[in-house]
Parts: structure tokens; C-alpha cells; sequence
């Protein structure tokens, strides 16, 4: 059995009760994102990744409803959520606030494929559709082809067709029960457009050793600003247009200082800690017109994450399906996409789990010159939803 999954997001307006679930789930959403960046970073040695933690979140909330047992328990853990109703209130209202958004195009989208020889547990059922929003749809597996056609076009519609194939038909076959599916794309103009005529290639500091020219654009500002010992780096935020969603690059003060800084953010909460000691700033800012594209095994990253009892034949999902028994995830994988320019930014992803049988301030200007591999998150204010590590 192959259950498969892209990604989603998600934007809120709170009353004073949806606060504290608000903030709870924002925070659960940074933790799970910077220890998976760090994951997929290994991953993507030398190089530039790009991923959407968050939309994992719903696949693993989905798995979750749908287990018992250990299984359960490390994939709560996993997200941060620590019981069923938080993960039902959480993903619930997330979802809701969503179809508000100002100022960028944000779509998501879920859709649960069921083999025609199977039936989805009603329970389940009901709490997909209102927790999170997904369709149900009925397909022949055996018709592995044609099955993957139509789950890839689907998830190349919701994407403005920057993820594509992303189910392989060889992954289909006689065992696949369900593939879940969660599809994520954003689009945003930043508030103040870089000038395309100041965009020049300059020096970019791969290394102590080596330098490549790239492609730098440049705009002086007022930004939020920030510098934090703790990370050994500089932040600074860039506001797309409507103020609701941002662009945050955290550049270590090292040149080779990338590794160290992930591995930092994953193990601590400095992020916010870093955040909240920004302040406006007037700055110059230099900053690389970049495009990346990633494949990543969700797998090896999750269980590297002590989510093992998912993956393993003794996996506890028991309530997705009428039939008796229980099924577990076989593959895990995500597609992302990012393009950064003078205009703004274009970002996609796409996750899929495969489910298998369990036996089968005044100061002067400030020059911000990110010249060397660098982080960063791409985020609304209700958490992020993507990041990654730029280094060409």
C-alpha cells in the first residue's frame, strides 16, 4: 500500500481564543522546519536546497489520526501537536483562515486516491474533510500509468506546473491502497521591487578557497535587521507585498558558517529568540537572483529524526481503512521548487508517503551583502512555509 502526499499552507486572522493555538502551532511549524532543513541539508552536501516542512505537517497530522500506539505517539511528537484534539484544532482553524490571504497568491489543496477495492474508514473519512479540507477520490492502482498520470497532473495544477511527476508509476502497484495528496504554491511580489538595471554579477564566496560570480541585485531600504551572537550571523527581512508574508535571509558571519548555523537552529529555539530582537533598520541591500530545485527523501530524513515505527512493518495505522489490519509508509519524498528575482518570489513543493501492507534604529546605512552560502525562510505569519540553504 502507497500512500503519497504534496504540501499545503496555511494564513490566519485569530480571535483571542484562536491566539494561543495560533502561536502553539506557529511554534510547532519552526521546530519541525529546522530540523528537517538540517536533515534535507545532509542531503544536499555543497549544495543549495530548498524544501516545505510545513507541508509535511498536514500528511504526518493525516497519519497520525489515522494510528495507534508508538506509531502514533513519535509522529505527534514529531510534529510538536501532543494529542488528537490539538492536531484536529490546529490543522482545522489553519485551514479555515487560509482562504483570507492579502497581497500574494497562496494555494493549497489535499485529495485522498483510494483503491476502488477498498474503502476509507468513515471516522477518518469525516475528520479529512473537516480538519483538512481534502477530497476523496476513487481510482483503479492496477492501472499504475494511468493512476500516476492523474495524481501528477492534479499536483502540476495546484503548482502552476513547477512540480511534476512526482508520483512514478513503477511506485504504484498491486499493494497501493491510498495516496494522499497535499499541494502547496506561492507567489509573491516583494513590497518594493528590486531594480532590474542594478542587478549585476559580482563575487559570491562558495568557500574559503573558491569564488564564483553570480548574479546580484541591489535596493537600499529600511528593513527589519537584526544580529545574533547566539547564530553567529546577520537577519534581515523582506516584506512582500499586503505585509503578511516575508522573506528572511540569516547570513553567517563565517564563510563556511552554513552547517554550523543549521545545526544550531535545530537544536535550539533561537530563531524566534533572533527574530524577536530585529529592529528597522535603513540598509543596502545585496542579494543573489537564484533558482532552486530539489528532490528529497522524506524517508531517511524522518527516521533520522526518531520517526522509525512509521517505516516499519510493525507501523500502527489502523483507522484509514474499513479493512482490518495495518498498513505502513515504505517511501517518503518531496519535490521543491524556488525562484527568487527583482520582482519576488515563486515557490512549489510536493511530498509523497508511500503506505504499504505491514508485512508487504539612526545609525547609517547598513551594507547587508549576502556573498557567501546563506539560509533561508520564506514565511506567512502564521509560520514558515518553506526554507532552505543557498549555496551554487
Amino acid at each position: 500500500m502507497k500512500l503519497l502526499f504534496c504540501i499545503l499552507i496555511i494564513a490566519i486572522t485569530a480571535t483571542a481564543d484562536d491566539n494561543s493555538c495560533e502561536e502553539n502551532f506557529k511554534n510547532a511549524i519552526e521546530q519541525f522546519t529546522v530540523r528537517l532543513a538540517a536533515e534535507v541539508a545532509r542531503q544536499h552536501p555543497g549544495g543549495s536546497s530548498i524544501l516545505s516542512a510545513y507541508s509535511v505537517m498536514p500528511l504526518l497530522g493525516m497519519v497520525g489520526l489515522a494510528s495507534i500506539g508508538t506509531t502514533h505517539d513519535e509522529v505527534l511528537k514529531t510534529i510538536g501537536l501532543p494529542n488528537d484534539d490539538k492536531v484536529k484544532e490546529a490543522f482545522s482553524s489553519s485551514t479555515n483562515r487560509l482562504k483570507s490571504v492579502k497581497g500574494v497568491t497562496l494555494k493549497t489543496a489535499n485529495k485522498i486516491y483510494i483503491d476502488k477495492k477498498y474503502e476509507l474508514n468513515a471516522d477518518f473519512a469525516a475528520i479529512s474533510k473537516s480538519v483538512f479540507d481534502s477530497e476523496v477520490e476513487t481510482v483503479d492502482f492496477s492501472q499504475s500509468e494511468k493512476s500516476a498520470a492523474e495524481i501528477n497532473s492534479w499536483v502540476a495544477s495546484y503548482t502552476n506546473n513547477l512540480i511534476k511527476d512526482l508520483v512514478n508509476k513503477d511506485s504504484i502497484d498491486a499493494q497501493t491502497i491510498s495516496i494522499l495528496v497535499n499541494a502547496i504554491y506561492f507567489k509573491g511580489n516583494w513590497k518594493e521591487k528590486f531594480d532590474a538595471r542594478r542587478t549585476m554579477d559580482r563575487d559570491f564566496f562558495v568557500n574559503k578557497e573558491k569564488k564564483i560570480q553570480v548574479p546580484m541585485m541591489y535596493k537600499s531600504g529600511n528593513f527589519l535587521y537584526g544580529e545574533s551572537k547566539e547564530l553567529d550571523a546577520k537577519l534581515i527581512e523582506i516584506p512582500y507585498e499586503g505585509d503578511e508574508a516575508s522573506f528572511m535571509v540569516i547570513l553567517p558571519n563565517d564563510i563556511e558558517g552554513l552547517p554550523e548555523l543549521q545545526r544550531k537552529l535545530s537544536v535550539k529555539s533561537l530563531l524566534k529568540q533572533a527574530e524577536s530582537e530585529m529592529s528597522s533598520v535603513d540598509i543596502d541591500l545585496f542579494l543573489p537572483k537564484f533558482k532552486i530545485e530539489t528532490q528529497t527523501d522524506l524517508k531517511e530524513a524522518l527516521e533520522n529524526m526518531n520517526l522509525k515505527s512509521l517505516f516499519s512493518p510493525d507501523a500502527q495505522i489502523t483507522k484509514l481503512i474499513t479493512e482490518s489490519g495495518s498498513l505502513s509508509v515504505s517511501k517518503a519524498i518531496q519535490k521543491a521548487f524556488i525562484e527568487v528575482n527583482e520582482d519576488g518570489s515563486e515557490a512549489a513543493a510536493g511530498s509523497a508517503l508511500e503506505l504499504v501492507d505491514r508485512y508487504g534604529d539612526d545609525n547609517p546605512s547598513i551594507v547587508f551583502y549576502a556573498n557567501k552560502p546563506f539560509y533561508f525562510v520564506l514565511k506567512h505569519h502564521t509560520g514558515i512555509l518553506f526554507s532552505g540553504g543557498f549555496r551554487p
